[in-house]
């Protein structure tokens, strides 16, 4: 197993518990939300650094991070058809956020909010975390990805 990727994915999780993300929730905070939290997470890392660096590395993490959330399911407690039908459908949803988040900054603050409201049940204030994930990628435009591989870091942005 890389440390590398142990690194970096525990360097997204440490991204995803951010416990004023989920202030803002409606859902209870369950798995589900921090998956999709994390999911969003791992797409603007993704975006980022899928020109900047070499494709098979990114390629063998992001398997490396489907192999972890689907251990993370089995942890759960679920079975194997119903690991089978989640995993699908979280590689759908990432998918489905990357393609909404290439345009990311080409979008204006409406159309912002209405890719993270198709995702993410929000109270109210959509407007701190779209802040939040403008900040969190230019951030990452800002950092190289050597310095996701060293340890856990406390980011501030």
């Amino acid at each position: 197993m890389n440390i590398e990727y142990i690194n970096i994915y525990n360097n997204l999780v440490n991204l995803s518990r951010n416990k004023n993300l989920f202030f803002n929730f409606t859902k209870k905070d369950t798995f589900s939300d921090r998956l999709i939290i994390f999911l969003f997470h791992f797409a603007f890392f993704l975006k980022n650094y899928k020109i900047k660096e070499d494709k098979k590395y990114l390629q063998s993490f992001y398997d490396y991070v489907f192999r972890q959330i689907e251990l993370d399911i089995r942890e759960i407690g679920y079975g194997d058809a119903s690991v089978n039908k989640k995993m699908k459908t979280y590689v759908n949803l990432l998918y489905s956020i990357v393609n909404k988040i290439d345009k990311w900054d080409e979008c204006n603050l409406n159309e912002k909010i209405v890719i993270l409201n198709f995702y993410i049940e929000i109270k109210d204030n959509n407007e701190k975390f779209i802040d939040y994930f403008d900040r969190y990628s230019l951030y990452l435009s800002k950092k190289t990805l050597n310095s996701f591989t060293k340890s856990v870091l406390e980011h501030r942005f």
